[in-house]
């Protein structure tokens, strides 16, 4: 098990580093990846289950180290919408439960058109849930896999997004996960921050005392990787890591003995 503040290597069973001592993730099953946010074990919803008297269940659409995401079907208000539920691991803890509500009713505040729009945070069947917007498109994920993406559409896509991370840092809300993954793009190029099931109030503490280092490693600032306290620059630095990826086709952090290569010009006109 690799610290998360030093990074040396430590048994699987060990609660403390032993060089740095600072305490390691608590839960054994957590899969770290440098794409992927940290994965927890999910109690998995069946395709057709009516979900809280009102949500029809279409399938899974999407998991992460903070839950699963499900496209379903609000069957009172015919509109489809995206459900994404607390991992059962984080639940046992109420600190986590509270704070999973508190921080996505604030995000649920937030209105703007490149934001996905949040219907709904409640708790059914002792599973927390948000319910969300569903968006229709692709995520730039997926279109960087394609290859780099031209300035024309780098520079219109960052702007969007700076947009709505703008509007969300002025309400004191920090995204915390920004990564290509959670930008979804429709056909008519709007983009929109999706997922803010990690999102914290700026100045309240990290969602457990346990669980500090939450994020996708690869677009983590040192902060948050170190499990310091966060401000909104951490969101900038994921912002920057991402405009990297859509001008090269790849990330910029790569391993140890890499550095980032120097950006192309447009890198200039967005700084």
């Amino acid at each position: 098990m690799e610290c998360p503040k030093c990074h040396s290597e430590n048994p699987d069973h060990s609660k403390f580093c032993g060089d740095c001592g600072s305490k390691l993730f608590p839960f054994s099953e957590a899969i770290f990846s440098k794409t992927m946010t940290v994965e927890t074990p999910i109690k998995v919803l069946s395709t057709g289950k009516i979900f809280a008297d009102k949500y029809a269940i279409f399938g899974e659409i999407g998991r992460g180290g903070m839950g699963i995401v499900y496209k379903a079907e609000d069957i009172r208000l015919k509109r489809m919408v995206a459900l994404k539920f607390l991992p059962a691991e984080l639940s046992a803890y109420p600190e986590a439960k509270e704070r999973f509500v508190r921080e996505a009713r604030a995000a649920a505040a937030l209105s703007h058109p490149n934001i996905c729009t949040i219907h709904e945070v409640e708790e059914v069947e002792g599973q927390s849930y948000i319910a969300m917007e569903y968006v229709e498109g692709q995520n730039l994920r997926q279109k960087i896999v394609k290859g780099p993406m031209d300035n024309d559409t780098v520079m219109d896509i960052a702007i969007q997004v700076a947009a709505g991370l703008e509007t969300a840092h002025q309400k004191g809300i920090i995204h915390r996960d920004i990564k290509s993954a959670n930008i979804m793009v429709t056909e008519k190029g709007q983009a929109k921050i999706m997922d803010f099931g990690l999102a914290k109030v700026a100045g309240e503490s990290q969602l457990t005392k346990e669980a500090r280092t939450i994020g996708t490693i690869a677009y983590m600032s040192p902060e948050q990787a170190q499990g310091e306290d966060l401000d909104n620059r951490t969101d900038i630095w994921s912002f920057g890591v991402m405009l990297y990826e859509m001008l090269t086709g790849q990330l910029p952090f790569r391993g140890e003995r890499e550095r980032p290569g120097r950006l192309p010009g447009l890198w200039n006109q967005l700084v």
